[in-house]
């Protein structure tokens, strides 16, 4: 991995290049994680009730009662409304969607712009990561951070959830990454990780001992832990900050501009992404701003 780092920062252009498409790639494929894997984690709490409250029972399985596979590899992907698979030449990230113009080529129905949207996200974002860190072994951990916290923002969005299949590898790989010259060093990314939990935590029970209701979920926990391991236990204070502080003008905005109950919960997670995403980039920066514009 060095010396393909090396020759990187020999032809930058090309290190850019190749961010760019692979991003590109990158945010197709999450697309699928995006929906699938919420589809993937129903289908196997069903079972596993199945499994656990029919055992024992006489049951019989052949091959017309087996379910069907259903992962991040198959079934093909298809036209949710004419169930046609969709072609490797409909399928190119972005063009494919603006030359079809956003229908099927089959049936005409549309296709959701948030594909393109997710596409174009991933590729810009890692290209600003890129062009940030340059052609370096940060490079190539932030990009997978990114991709991850992408999915996990979408997912959230769409079903107020964030997976341990994608927080839990996040945390290893932050702390792993503890280990390189590049990171804080392993202390402060446990002592970040432990932080970035319990602080949430802490202000989880609080509130529900208060109210009675739950504030926020378990997953918020573990992702203001991974990003404790990743930057250090110093830069938790301003995540926590700017994702509150994000949170609570988009929730008032939602109050007043659409009417939204204010009992209607509101996923945290993507403010704490993007305000980790800030924090990969910015953070040093922003902190000592505060302490020397802001701080009495």
């Amino acid at each position: 991995m060095i010396q393909t780092i090396e020759l990187l920062q020999q032809a930058p252009w090309f290190f850019y290049a190749l961010v760019l498409v692979l991003s590109l790639l990158i945010g197709s494929f999450l697309n699928v994680v995006i929906y699938r894997l919420p589809k993937m984690m129903e289908l196997g709490w069903q079972q596993e009730y199945q499994a656990y409250f029919h055992e024992g029972q006489a049951t019989t399985t052949n091959a017309t009662t087996a379910p069907a596979a259903f992962n991040l590899a198959v079934p093909r992907s298809c036209c949710p409304s004419c169930q046609t698979p969709i072609a490797a030449r409909d399928n190119v990230p972005i063009l494919s969607w603006l030359w079809l113009r956003g229908r099927c080529r089959h049936c005409g129905t549309k296709i959701s712009a948030r594909y393109p949207l997710v596409e174009g996200l991933t590729a810009l974002l890692s290209v600003v990561v890129a062009w940030h860190f340059g052609p370096t072994f940060t490079t190539v951990v932030y990009l997978l951070v990114l991709w991850a916290l992408i999915a996990l923002t979408f997912i959230d969005l769409d079903k107020m959830l964030l997976p341990d299949q994608i927080t839990l590898p996040l945390l290893w790989l932050a702390l792993l990454y503890s280990l390189s010259d590049y990171s804080p060093g392993p202390a402060d990314a446990i002592i970040g990780a432990a932080a970035g939990y319990l602080s949430l935590w802490t202000v989880y029970w609080g509130f529900k001992l208060l109210t009675g209701k739950e504030g926020m979920g378990y997953g918020d926990f573990k992702l203001l832990a991974v990003f404790g391991a990743l930057l250090g236990w110093q830069q938790l204070p301003l995540i926590i900050l700017l994702s509150s502080a994000v949170g609570a003008v988009v929730g008032i905005s939602m109050i007043l501009l659409q009417g939204r109950d204010k009992s209607s919960p509101i996923p945290f997670g993507p403010y704490i992404a993007a305000a980790g995403f800030i924090a990969m980039l910015y953070g040093e920066q922003l902190t000592q701003w505060y302490l020397r514009v802001l701080a009495p």
